[in-house]
């Protein structure tokens, strides 16, 4: 794995690699992003056919687009969908007319009060054309006739998106998951994409205890299609995350499960305060990314949701600013980091038993004193073994001692590994 400072420049050059696809909810941009993050890491991509039902939802039309703008009576490309795939309405149908302006408006969509910014817009279920553009440009435009041409089909074909697995020492299952239908935009989605697929690199290198499922999905029906087609083996996921708007300048957010209480809500909880990064925690709101899609109540798993500057909380969210250079190696290489801690506890917080629990055991005489001589923190290190014998009942975990005993959890975790070397306690 490469050091996380080049770690992040390497994850803004994938965002940088990614911008220029035009992804959708299905079609060949999604098949092209998967192509070029299978070159990180290997991924087993899903063909899902047109109609299929998923729970509630069918599969829609796969939808492609070779080519799209508006010209003026000249011939000049006033709005070109090959400058930006931003400035195509998704899913738009075919169009070939030549119309006045006056007919036109009706299908542009501007942001007045951000009049040099494009717009991302979406018709996904819903028959319909339009292109999105800048209102500097719209302001700009003569009255007259203008040539409309969107050279897109939209037909039965296939939803896709891909999985890949950092298997460990047991089946019990994480999944990391981000969204893959979003076009030319930096943070959400591509840094996401990016985080997920330099965490998984670095998973693989650690041999994890849990097995990590990194889950390449379109938003809302790509992560309701795999689940829908991974029903029967859904009580393997213990724990779960959904990365979205990974790398702007804000401060980490972590959204919580439905639960709450969830164990990985305990975690993030803990390493964003034990980390003093500045952060937020909020609560869980049916609304946002995929997580409200793993939480729905008939599946109801522990996912949250890790980000930067949350959902739409930004201006540049959903429009042509959000661009490459709003998101930095900087910010990518902090929410990586913060993600590789979380998992390090997840993965180390499990349950003992004290083999030795009526009185303390005497651990001068098993040479465990000894083995902290000379330790900068040798007082804290063995306040960490006499707080873990302490709880070592069976009910409370690694992640409990250390929030109990106000101690890191990496000195918890190593006063476990003593202890248990030691004969004095058991998993």
């Amino acid at each position: 794995m490469a050091p996380m400072t080049s770690a992040g420049e390497e994850m803004h050059a994938l965002v940088e690699r990614l911008y220029p696809l035009c992804r959708s909810i299905t079609g060949d941009g999604v098949r092209a992003t998967l192509d070029i993050v299978g070159e990180y890491v290997p991924l087993q991509v899903h063909e899902v056919p047109t109609g299929t039902q998923v729970l509630d939802w069918t599969v829609p039309q796969e939808w492609n687009i070779r080519d799209a703008y508006v010209a003026d009576g000249a011939g000049n490309r006033v709005v070109d969908f090959a400058a930006s795939s931003l400035h195509v309405l998704g899913y738009s149908v075919p169009v070939a007319r030549t119309m006045p302006l006056a007919e036109l408006r009706a299908h542009l969509h501007t942001l007045p009060d951000h009049p040099s910014w494009v717009p991302y817009r979406t018709s996904y279920y819903k028959p319909e054309w339009g292109f999105c553009l800048a209102q500097d440009t719209l302001d700009a435009l003569p009255e007259g006739d203008y040539e409309v041409r969107i050279d897109s089909t939209l037909k039965d074909g296939h939803l896709t998106y891909a999985e890949h697995v950092v298997p460990g020492r047991v089946p019990d299952e994480v999944i990391v998951s981000c969204h893959v239908c979003h076009p030319s935009l930096a943070n959400d989605n591509l840094a996401g994409i990016a985080v997920a697929t330099y965490l998984a690199r670095a998973l693989a290198e650690e041999s994890p205890y849990y097995t990590y499922r990194f889950v390449y999905a379109p938003g809302t029906i790509g992560a309701i299609t795999w689940l829908a087609r991974n029903a029967e083996r859904i009580e393997r996921v213990k724990h779960g995350l959904v990365l979205a708007c990974a790398g702007d300048s804000g401060q980490l957010t972590y959204k919580q499960s439905r639960r709450g209480d969830a164990e990985i809500d305990r975690v993030l909880r803990h390493v964003l305060a034990a980390s003093e990064r500045p952060h937020r925690v909020t609560e869980f709101t049916p609304y946002g990314y995929d997580e409200r899609q793993y939480c729905s109540p008939g599946f109801d798993l522990g996912v949250g949701s890790l980000s930067r500057t949350p959902y739409a909380g930004y201006p540049e969210y959903h429009t042509s600013a959000d661009n490459p250079d709003f998101v930095s190696p900087e910010a990518m290489t902090d929410t990586l980091a913060v993600c590789r801690e979380a998992f390090g506890v997840l993965d180390r917080n499990r349950r003992y038993v004290n083999l030795s629990p009526y009185g303390e055991p005497q651990l001068g005489r098993r040479g465990l004193y000894d083995s902290l001589g000379g330790r900068s923190d040798a007082k804290q290190a063995q306040m960490a073994m006499l707080w873990v014998l302490s709880l070592s009942d069976g009910e409370h975990g690694l992640l409990d001692v250390a929030e109990r005993s106000g101690l890191p959890f990496a000195t918890v975790a190593a006063a476990a590994d003593a202890l248990h070397d030691a004969g004095l306690i058991k998993a």
